[in-house]
């Protein structure tokens, strides 16, 4: 399908050419042409209407399948548009609906898109209610003023329906988040703008090969996967990429997705190295938007720079000291910024971060560990290296062993007969700054 894309610019409105291409690309879009247009909001068309003639003469010309505006539109604006052109015409929101519906493949991720396009369609619907009283059109797709209507009705049925099976869904990844916790496991969220390498890097710490493509959005699924951290019990979990100004109506429909940032220990932010600084930054603060809305800025952060095979050294220990400015400025608890590749599986500086990361969780703590019994001693050992780390050890009649583990991991300790004691001495994570 053929369309013509129309981005304008404004102090509020902050458009990259080059992603809005990409948008229409990944959604099957054969881009014809690109207006562009320096100037505020236009209240009836969105753009200028001597833009507005320039474009209708390009819809004439080249006879695209749609026209699709990067910037929002209003109801009201969709269909003035639709009238003065006669094409189809939508907004970059719909665009990802669209990209959404096409990666959608689980029965969570095809709700997800359904119940956000549902919501997109409400103020349209009430659009049309409203002009067929004006008497201005016949209603919404054509329906006549009692179907569109009935559809608005049915829309808001649909809506609940969804809502009900997805916090059925929720209640589930609930059950199985606790579970995962009483046996020690440590959750960490991949989170980043979309496009940023995290499919990538999922498969290369967990030894998988999930889907990943120089596309955006490829990922709509969760996807879950254990990986080795010193020895430690840990899970990864791939989530929907971000992208700029993301919409409330989409955070919302994606809740039970985005949860699982909400609920990880650690977030691990992934950034693309390779790209200039200035887009870099614009996707690192449009990511931060969204975590600030899930609440989650509180959780310790590990920011990857990735791609770093693309680039000089020099070039990224620059753009990791920028990072590093930013999440100061704005009291980001940012544990380290490292560089890898993914697709090369150079990852050292990550696991070392991750590793530092998940001791200075407030589930983990010093204490001291009595073992009685010397042939219990390995197996105590190993399963101290397995939820933590172990400080010293003293060996005699009574083995004492010194170590930092999680909290909830005493009752299976105490199921091997040992003694427990929490030793009074600063928690690992107090004094440390970025990079130490």
């Amino acid at each position: 399908m053929k369309a013509i894309g129309v981005i304008r610019k404004s102090r509020r409105d902050r458009v990259s050419r080059e992603e809005f291409e990409e948008l229409l690309r990944s959604a099957g879009y054969e881009v014809v042409a690109i207006l562009e247009q320096n100037r505020e909001e236009h209240p009836k068309y969105n753009i200028g209407k001597g833009k507005l003639e320039e474009l209708k003469e390009l819809v004439r010309e080249l006879e695209p399948d749609k026209v699709v505006f990067a910037n929002k539109l209003s109801p009201g604006q969709a269909y003035n548009l639709w009238k003065e052109l006669h094409v189809e015409v939508i907004d970059r929101w719909q665009l990802v609906l669209e990209i959404f519906e096409k990666r959608a493949h689980s029965k969570e991720a095809k709700l997800q898109v359904e119940l956000a396009s549902l919501q997109y369609e409400v103020p349209l619907v009430k659009e049309a209610i409203r002009r067929i009283k004006l008497g201005d059109r016949a209603g919404f797709k054509g329906m006549g003023e009692y179907q569109t209507q009935q559809y608005l009705k049915h829309i808001r049925y649909r809506m609940g329906r969804i809502r009900r099976e997805l916090e059925r869904v929720k209640a589930d990844r609930e059950v199985k988040r606790k579970r995962r916790e009483e046996v020690g496991f440590i959750l960490v969220a991949l989170a980043g703008y979309t496009n940023a390498g995290k499919s990538t890097l999922l498969n290369a710490l967990a030894g998988e090969d999930i889907e990943a493509r120089n596309q955006m959005f490829t990922t709509l699924d969760t996807t879950t996967r254990r990986f080795k951290l010193g020895g430690k019990r840990v899970l990864v979990t791939d989530t929907v990429g971000f992208i700029d100004g993301l919409p409330p109506f989409i955070v919302e429909a994606f809740h039970s997705t985005l949860e699982e940032i909400v609920k990880a220990d650690i977030i691990l932010l992934v950034l693309d190295a390779s790209e200039p600084w200035g887009e870099i930054r614009r996707k690192f603060m449009a990511s931060l938007g969204v975590l600030r809305e899930l609440k989650t800025l509180d959780r310790p952060m590990v920011v990857a720079l990735n791609k770093m095979d693309l680039t000089s050294r020099e070039d990224v220990r620059d753009k990791a000291e920028r990072v590093r400015e930013i999440a100061e400025e704005r009291g980001i608890n940012l544990r380290r910024v490292v560089s890898i590749s993914a697709k090369l599986g150079e990852l050292e500086e990550l696991y070392g971060a991750l590793e530092d990361a998940v001791l200075t969780l407030p589930k983990y703590g010093a204490f001291e560990i009595r073992v009685g019994e010397p042939e219990k001693v390995p197996q105590v050992m190993a399963l101290i290296n397995a939820i933590g780390e172990v400080l010293n050890v003293e060996y005699g009649e009574e083995t004492r062993i010194e170590a930092y583990i999680q909290t909830g991991m005493i009752k299976e300790l105490t199921r091997l007969g040992v003694g427990i004691r929490r030793l009074n001495q600063p928690h690992k994570g107090e004094g440390l700054k970025d990079g130490q």
